[in-house]
C-alpha cells in the first residue's frame, strides 16, 4: 500500500516555502551592541537567510520529514523535482546575494555554496641530485 504524500502537490509545496520564506524575513535575529562612550546598549536587527536545513524544519513542525521529495525516493516524487530545484535555487540564490553585498557572512556564504576561491598550483621543479664523495 502506498503511503500517502504530506504535500499533496508542487504547488502546495510551494505555498509552504512561501509561508516559510515570508516567516523568516519577518523574524529578525537580534544581537545586542555596546556603542559610545558610556556603553548604550543598542538592538541590532539582522535579517535571517533562508537555508536549505530551515525550511525542512520549519517543514517537519508542520507536517513531517519532507526529505523524501528532494531525495525523489523510488521516483515517486518526479511531479516535485521542477518545484525542489527552484526551492533550492531561490535559496542559493538569497545566500548568495546576501553574501556579496555583506549582509550575511561571504566566507560562510562562499562554502555553503560551493563558491570558494580555488587555486591550483602546480610544483614543476625537478630533484637535485648531490653526488658526495665519501
Amino acid at each position: 500500500m502506498a503511503k500517502h504524500k504530506y504535500i499533496e502537490t508542487p504547488e502546495k509545496m510551494w505555498e509552504l516555502f512561501e509561508a516559510y520564506r515570508k516567516d523568516v524575513k519577518s523574524n529578525h535575529r537580534i544581537i545586542y551592541e555596546f556603542v559610545g562612550r558610556d556603553g548604550n546598549e543598542v538592538q541590532k536587527k539582522l535579517e535571517r537567510p533562508l537555508t536549505m536545513e530551515g525550511f525542512k524544519n520549519y517543514c517537519y513542525d508542520r507536517i513531517g520529514v519532507i526529505e523524501q521529495y528532494f531525495e525523489n525516493r523510488d521516483e515517486r516524487y518526479t511531479d516535485y523535482v521542477g518545484i525542489c530545484s527552484r526551492i533550492k535555487e531561490t535559496i542559493r540564490q538569497d545566500q548568495i546575494e546576501g553574501g556579496m553585498v555583506g549582509q550575511y557572512n561571504p566566507s560562510i556564504t562562499q562554502r555553503l555554496n560551493g563558491l570558494a576561491d580555488k587555486k591550483e598550483v602546480k610544483d614543476t621543479t625537478e630533484p637535485r641530485i648531490f653526488n658526495i664523495d665519501e
